[in-house]
Formats: C-alpha cells, structure tokens, sequence
C-alpha cells in the first residue's frame, strides 16, 4: 500500500510527513524554515529537496510514495495549480505554478488544496466531524481560515476558493480586515485580534492578571497567556474570551442557517481554550437561531490538533490520485 507526503506550507516552518492513509498514522515528520523572504523560488526548490529527503529519512524508497500534497495559505487557483494570493509570505505568491513545479523537482504527482480546507477534509475523514455529513470548521489563529463538507463532499467552490467563512461579515461597521474588506469575523477573533484585546485592557491599567502574567511587557501578551489568566479566574480575561466566542458564535449562526450543519469544528491554536471559547459559541449559536433544529448542531473542538492539515491534504491527494 502506497503512502502519502502531506506538507504544510506556513510562513514560518514547511512541515511535511509522510502519512498512511489507511489507518491514517503519521510515519515520519520534518519541520525546516520556510525562509520565505528568499521568494517563491527557493521556497519551492527547498520543499522539493524536503520531499525526496523525507523519503529517504523514513526508509523508503520514491516508487512507495503515490504523490505529494500541499496545504497553502491563500487563495489558490486548483485547475491550473497555481497560487494566486498568499497574504502571509512575501511577494504573495501572484500565479506562481506550485504543483507542476514540485512534480518537476520530485518526480511525484502533486496536488495542492488550501490549507484549512485540508484541515477540514483532515477532521471529517479521521477527526472530530467523523461520522456526520455536513460540517463546517473554523480555524482560529493568524487569521480566521475555513472550510466545509457538504453531504460528504469536500465543498471548493469556483477554483478552490469556496469556504473561507472566517472572511464572513460580522459587522458591516467593522475595522478594515487585511483582505480588504470591513468587519470580517477574522478582524475580531483571530489571535492577533484576541492578543489586541489583552493589550487594550493592561495600556488602560485596568486591573487584570494580564498585567503580571506580561510583566507589563504588551508584546508577551498572546492568546495562550489571556486563556491562563482567565483560568485563574481573572474577569476581565475571560471577558475577552466571552467577546470573541460571540464573535465566532454570530459566523456560526450564519453558517447554521444557510448550511445546516451537524457539527461545527473550531480548530487551529486558539481552539486551545477549550471551553473558555467554545461555551460562548455554543450560547450565541443558540440564542440567534431559530429557524432550524440548532439543538442538533455540536459545536466541537477539534481532535487532530497539527497534524490535522497535513493528514487531511495527504489524504486528499490519495482520494484523487
């Protein structure tokens, strides 16, 4: 039996594993340095070399490998395999032929998928939307990235592009969002936007937890260190949670009613608080709906943590190849 390269494009590390799509094991991984500031050039040639020695690292041999995917983040072009807009990583990445250059550089057929949508496709097959067929995942972290299943079918829209529900408007008053546009769910609930929250409450000198937990250094304050001081039982902590499950709860809301899903899946580094967001999601989803069965729809966290996009994408190009 064939195994699978699933690959993790991030803008800071390329993480790549080489995954048994059966029983969905992973193998054997590696992480190096994206350095994406060198171009897409030498980002490309770097993760070629990977590839080929991943294989040999594991003990394997090319012809074991029935093909390589890549998760990337950004909107993508799949018909011609081509980035088109990656906002994280220098240059953007406009029209850059991603999948014919890896098949080049390693001899290996070579699909791409956007990277949440393999973290979707990752958690539906082998993680928390098993079993159902209709879920929607929202993965909270440098941004708010998505991805949905749709009666059992990875949905991808018009070249890829359906499903990035984190870009849904929660308010149409909202702060400009690094896409462009105004009050997407991301420019209120991604882990710079929950970190913000934090820094706003200490410059204010309100008396929080956040203060010490910093040392009164706003850099150090990130999402993790908030969910701490909200676990310790500091208010105003747990307040920023409160606000950003809201956040989360009205895209989920929205989701509820236009798809219908049984489950709904919040991942990525954020979805590490636990309940301390999912409890207000779960509230918010059903005090704002009330025209379907909301008390059949599970909001979840989800159960492959980071491996979950490079299991997803690897079994994604298995289906497909």
């Amino acid at each position: 039996m064939k195994k699978y390269i699933g690959c993790d494009l991030g803008g800071t590390n390329l993480r790549v594993a080489i995954v048994d799509v059966e029983n969905t094991s992973v193998l054997y991984q590696m992480s190096i340095p994206t350095l994406a500031r060198e171009g897409h050039d030498a980002v490309m040639w770097r993760m070629g070399n990977l590839f080929l020695q991943v294989i040999e690292s594991a003990g394997l041999k090319k012809e074991d490998i029935g093909g390589v995917g890549i998760g990337v983040p950004g909107v993508l072009d799949l018909e011609k395999g081509e980035t088109l807009f990656l906002p994280n990583l220098p240059g953007t990445w406009p029209h850059v032929p991603l999948q014919d250059t890896i098949t080049k550089l390693t001899g290996l057929p070579t699909s791409i998928l956007n990277d949440v949508r393999s973290i979707t496709y990752g958690e539906w097959r082998f993680g928390a939307g098993q079993g159902v067929d209709t879920v929607a995942v929202f993965a909270i972290g440098t941004g708010v990235g998505g991805g949905l299943v749709i009666n059992g079918q990875l949905h991808l829209g018009i070249g890829g592009t359906g499903g990035e529900i984190g870009h849904s408007t929660i308010d149409f008053n909202g702060p400009r969002c690094g896409c462009g546009n105004y009050g997407c769910l991301e420019a209120y609930a991604s882990a710079p936007a929950i970190s913000a929250m934090g820094m706003k409450a200490v410059s204010q000198g309100l008396t929080t937890r956040i203060s010490e937990l910093c040392e009164y250094d706003l850099n150090r304050i990130t999402p993790e260190l908030i969910a701490k001081a909200a676990l310790d039982g500091d208010e105003i902590a747990k307040d920023i949670y409160e606000r950003a499950g809201l956040y989360i709860g009205i895209a989920a809301a929205n989701m509820c009613v236009a798809l219908g899903p049984r489950r709904i899946i919040i991942a990525g580094g954020v979805s590490r608080a636990g309940d301390l967001l999912l409890e207000p999601i779960r509230r918010t989803v059903n005090e704002r709906v009330t025209v379907m069965p909301v008390d059949q729809v599970e909001v979840v966290q989800s159960q492959l943590g980071d491996n979950a996009g490079v299991i997803g994408v690897a079994c994604w190009v298995a289906k497909n190849s």
